[in-house]
C-alpha cells in the first residue's frame, strides 16, 4: 500500500495567519486606552500633543539654566593679523618711510630694476640691484644683485629689520620692466656687473648737497644773528 503523506497546505498559510494575530493584537492595544478630556489635561506641558499629555500625569519638568554665549573674539578684534602687523609696523618703521619706498600706491617707491643701497647698524653697507620685492607686511624684503671681488653675490634684506639702518635708491632704471622679477640678470649676457662707481657718484652727490645745506643753514643762522644785533 503506498505511504500517505502528511498535508503540507496547512503548514503554509501559518505565517500569514501569525501576521493577521499579531496585527489584531496591536488594534485592540490601541483601542484599549480610553481618550482623557481636555479640562483633566495640564496646561503647563508645552510642546507635547493633547493624546500624549495624559501619560505624564502631575510631573513637571525643570527647567535647565542656559549659560550664555561667550563674547565674540570677531567683534573684539575682526581682523587679527592686520592688527597684529598694524602695531609691529608702529614700532619697527614709526615714521613709516620704508612703508611708502615699498608701497605699491606710491608712485615714487623703489621698483625692480633700481639701485639700491642699504645701510646696516653693524657690518659694511651692501648696493646691488633689485632683482626681486617680496611684500609679505612684517617680512617684507627684497632680493639684491651686486658683485664682489669680480663675483657675482644676491643678498635678501630685510626691510624691516632692527639692523638695517636706512635703504636709499640710488638710481632708478630708465624703463618700467616688464617683468616682476629679473632673474634674466644673472646671465653673463644681461648681468649688470658692479655698481660701485654708481654708489660713489651717489655718495658726492650727497655730501655736495649736505654741505650746501650746511652753507644756507649757517648763512641764515648768521643773517638772524646780526638782526638781533642791530635791534639791540
Amino acid at each position: 500500500m503506498p505511504l500517505l503523506r502528511p498535508p503540507t497546505r496547512a503548514l503554509g498559510h501559518l505565517k500569514p495567519s501569525i501576521r493577521r494575530h499579531r496585527a489584531a493584537k496591536r488594534h485592540i492595544r490601541t483601542l484599549s486606552t480610553a481618550p482623557v478630556p481636555t479640562s483633566q489635561l495640564q496646561p503647563h506641558v508645552e510642546g507635547i500633543p493633547l493624546s500624549m499629555r495624559a501619560l505624564y500625569g502631575k510631573k513637571t519638568h525643570k527647567r535647565i539654566k542656559a549659560i550664555p554665549s561667550p563674547p565674540s573674539a570677531h567683534n573684539i578684534c575682526p581682523t587679527p593679523l592686520a592688527t597684529i602687523t598694524a602695531s609691529q609696523l608702529s614700532v619697527l618703521d614709526p615714521t613709516g618711510a620704508r612703508t611708502r619706498l615699498f608701497a605699491k600706491t606710491n608712485p615714487d617707491a623703489a621698483k625692480v630694476g633700481d639701485v639700491l643701497l642699504v645701510r646696516f647698524r653693524s657690518g659694511d653697507p651692501f648696493a646691488g640691484v633689485c632683482l626681486n620685492i617680496r611684500r609679505r607686511g612684517v617680512d617684507t624684503a627684497v632680493l639684491l644683485r651686486g658683485n664682489l671681488t669680480r663675483v657675482g653675490v644676491e643678498m635678501w634684506v630685510k626691510v624691516y629689520s632692527p639692523n638695517v639702518e636706512g635703504v636709499e635708491v640710488v638710481q632708478r632704471r630708465e624703463r618700467r620692466a616688464r617683468r616682476a622679477r629679473l632673474y634674466y640678470l644673472r646671465q653673463p649676457k644681461h648681468d649688470i656687473g658692479s655698481v660701485e662707481n654708481l654708489v660713489r657718484q651717489y655718495n658726492r652727490r650727497k655730501a655736495i648737497l649736505g654741505t650746501a645745506d650746511a652753507k644756507t643753514a649757517s648763512a641764515t643762522a648768521g643773517k638772524k644773528k646780526s638782526k638781533k644785533n642791530r635791534k639791540l
